[in-house]
């Protein structure tokens, strides 16, 4: 059966149905069934199932006995992870790194838009989250509830730059193409992303001002300091961890004794005052 997209300008479930009759998925890709086997081979903009460069690269083939858990997109991004970090070193963190991380999963052009749209960020994205989950696994073991909350913060801070220091290289060309000013936002995000988790870790349920002070104040922490671990190493990184712990520590002491909503207070009575008249 020749292979051809669907260019019907019906709603979405006729263009669905269409493909399935024509054997294809509803992004245009070819679909073979052989005995419950179901593979999926997305063609070229010329109608071809090569790569631009020529090479015949086979389709992913699943079975229901052989496949991962999770679904497609999961298992698939977390395999081009991989493949990114082995390249990393080579290539840099970079449109071409995603690239060719795409075609040692062989995944065409078509499927990497689909999977990673915005490429380099996409997996930086993923790299983050993937030591954020290797930092809490490793603090599973860690006993918070007896400890104070200085030794939480250092041990959650301590456990997240050993998670990446498992990936150092890979996670040194991801610092710099997050270092860059286009993609400093997503180094922020990601920060407070990170920050969020160890502090649930360390138990903090706090809903009003605090849960967005001790994440900016965590995340401030955070970024310099893997920094520091990626390229000064492990004991220059941990000083200035506890330095800075020191530093938040004091702030907080003399903050305790503080009444920041007072001049607020003052405001709104007087408005009061004028609006309802002095209290009987």
């Amino acid at each position: 059966m020749a292979a051809r997209r669907v260019l019907s300008k019906g709603d979405g479930q006729t263009k669905q149905n269409h493909a399935r009759e024509e054997g294809l998925s509803s992004e245009g890709a070819l679909i073979h069934d052989r005995g419950g086997r179901v593979q999926i081979v997305a063609p070229n903009r010329d109608g071809s199932k090569r790569p631009p460069d020529g090479r015949i690269v086979p389709p992913m083939t699943e079975t229901a006995d052989t496949a991962p858990k999770g679904d497609w997109a999961d298992r698939t991004e977390q395999a081009v992870l991989d493949a990114a970090i082995e390249r990393a070193p080579a290539l840099g963190w970079n449109a071409r790194l995603t690239r060719a991380a795409c075609e040692a999963c062989g995944l065409s052009l078509g499927d990497q838009e689909l999977l990673l749209p915005n490429g380099p960020r996409d997996l930086a994205v993923l790299l983050s989250r993937r030591h954020d989950a290797r930092a809490l696994k490793a603090l599973e073991a860690t006993p918070a509830a007896t400890m104070k909350i200085r030794e939480r913060i250092a041990a959650a801070v301590s456990a997240r730059m050993e998670a990446g220091a498992q990936d150092i290289e890979a996670a040194k060309r991801c610092a710099g193409f997050l270092s860059l000013p286009t993609n400093v936002d997503l180094g922020f995000k990601l920060a407070w992303e990170t920050a969020d988790h160890l502090w649930r870790w360390a138990g903090d349920t706090a809903t009003d001002q605090n849960h967005y002070s001790k994440r900016a104040i965590l995340g401030g922490i955070l970024i310099p300091a893997l920094t520091m671990r990626w390229f000064d190493g492990r004991e220059a990184a941990e000083g200035f961890v506890a330095r800075r712990i020191d530093n938040v520590m004091a702030f907080e002491k003399w903050k305790a004794g503080k009444d920041f909503d007072a001049p607020v207070r003052t405001i709104t009575d007087v408005l009061g005052r004028l609006r309802y008249g002095a209290k009987a």
